[in-house]
């Protein structure tokens, strides 16, 4: 006899809109869906791939645009194997995993404890959450493997699926992908798909250093990426928030010893100000620091979003110490140093890490968006409106343009107007179906500015533009379209604030 299906939580419930909501209006699709799909690999679809790619525009442009001192890189995914011996990733990068018996799942440990945690703070009993977590980073500091099992017992942590407690061991997992690179089975050489885009920055050193911006760069300076990563996560779920195959923007910033703290405070802030300017709102936004730190930091917080599943880590700052330089100068033989003019010394850089996964990026700024508006309707009833309100630089499409009706030379004006708009944003034309209906589809994808050609149109070359977040309408001059528009979707309207 099958299981009695669960009713979803709230949060669970509210997550599971977003998704099918994101399926259905071209946003993200399960990979493969027509051989039932690949877990936690997903696709960009129509609507999906301008979103994020204009969250990658405008994070490089806050980047190397609005800092003199920062350059681009983009590096191969794949690297020396030696690399990833050097960066610890061979013997350090795993994660302890457990498995329920009776629904044969498998979790992350931390990720078990961790939602028990949660639990005690929404009971409000934050000093017993605490003291979880507490006892959950000195076991793992200690890699105490059977401390932690006993751990999740004696704090009744149960099987989501199952309802039961049944667990097996702990035992470790490595995260990396592997494959063969050669022509002949014998003579292939092991190599890896990268866990993280930061090692093709720091075997770039050098050659960065010696050739950015068009002169050397001096201290302190940084080198931007954004490219794919690769992690085998067991436990991979939460739609596109945690994938095996996910892009990340990150940023190594190259500075003097002794003054990583100040340049550590100052990427939090810088940070924390991005997102803000993008429309994430301050309370949905938290500072998380590090109890545990990784083998290569001196200090580490997230800033953390608070999407339908909890807060969640959305970027880490770190500070990685002169780990990564010092362990690649040890194993490839080769100086990775900096002659500071300044104070006459050769020295190992310090670095400071921002990093944000682009997808985890999208998936905020999505459910961020996603509105719901009740109001009444000219019957007295009850309405809702469902909306995407994407700040008008990000949106996906800027502008919609319609004829009121499919003759007398309105579609011919309207395509006048779409191609005046075309070239400067991404626009689209549509003149089937009815204008309210035109409406609401823009509404669903997050289009700030509907246009309307209508009789009126003909006689004084006025249109009608909507705004999607008000649904007001104005007339407005026909040549006045590109200005209104542009400002209101330019990335200055951002950039600016930071």
């Amino acid at each position: 006899m099958s299981k009695k299906q669960q009713p979803l939580t709230l949060e669970e419930a509210n997550l599971q809109k977003i998704v099918s909501h994101a399926k259905e209006y071209g946003f993200v699709f399960p990979s493969s869906e027509i051989y039932d799909g690949l877990q936690a690999v997903y696709d960009y679809g129509p609507n999906g791939v301008e979103l994020k790619n204009n969250l990658k525009l405008l994070w490089w442009k806050a980047m190397t645009q609005l800092h003199e001192n920062v350059v681009g890189l983009d590096a191969a995914i794949f690297m020396h194997p030696t690399t990833w011996k050097a960066s610890g990733h061979v013997d350090s990068f795993n994660d302890p995993l457990i498995d329920n018996k009776d629904s044969k799942k498998r979790y992350r440990v931390d990720h078990l404890i961790e939602a028990k945690a949660e639990e005690y703070r929404q009971a409000g009993d934050d000093a017993r959450a605490q003291a979880l977590l507490d006892k959950m980073n000195e076991l793992l500091n200690r890699e105490d493997f059977e401390g932690l099992r006993q751990l999740i017992i004696d704090e009744n942590i149960v099987c989501p699926v199952s309802g039961t407690a049944n667990w097996t061991e702990v035992r470790q997992f490595n995260l990396m992908f592997s494959t063969k690179a050669g022509a002949v089975a014998d003579d292939s050489m092991t190599i890896y798909l990268r866990p993280e885009t930061a090692q093709g920055i720091f075997v770039n050193f050098l050659n960065v250093q010696k050739t950015g911006r068009g002169t050397s760069m001096k201290i302190p300076f940084g080198i931007a990426q954004i490219g794919k990563a690769f992690r085998n996560e067991i436990v991979a779920r939460q739609f596109i928030f945690r994938m095996r195959e996910f892009e990340q923007m990150e940023m190594q910033f190259f500075v003097r010893p002794g003054e990583e703290m100040q340049w550590y405070e100052y990427w939090k802030q810088k940070r924390y100000d991005f997102l803000r300017a993008v429309g994430l709102p301050e309370n949905k936004l938290r500072f998380h620091e590090h109890e545990k730190l990784a083998h290569y930091a001196n200090a580490a917080l997230d800033i953390e979003y608070e999407f339908p599943f909890g807060f969640k880590e959305l970027e880490g700052i770190h500070s990685r110490t002169d780990f990564d330089l010092r362990n690649h100068e040890q194993y490839s033989k080769k100086k990775l140093r900096y002659f500071d003019d300044e104070i006459k010394e050769s020295y190992i850089p310090y670095v400071i890490e921002t990093s944000i996964g682009a997808d985890r990026f999208f998936l905020a700024v999505l459910c961020n968006a996603y509105t719901e508006d009740v109001g009444i309707d000219a019957k007295g009833n009850e309405k809702k409106r469902v909306y995407l309100k994407f700040h008008p630089a990000i949106a996906p499409i800027k502008a919609a343009v319609f004829p009121l009706v499919r003759k007398d030379g309105l579609p011919e004006k309207a395509r006048e107007v779409f191609n005046l708009l075309r070239y400067d944003f991404n626009t689209i034309y549509e003149e089937r179906g009815a204008i309210g209906k035109n409406y609401t589809r823009q509404d669903m994808i997050g289009t700030p500015f509907c246009i309307t050609i209508d009789y009126q149109t003909m006689e004084d070359n006025t249109v009608t533009l909507r705004h999607r977040d008000t649904t007001e309408q104005e007339r407005v001059p026909i040549a006045e379209l590109p200005r209104i528009i542009g400002e209101a979707v330019s990335l200055r309207s951002i950039l600016s604030k930071l």
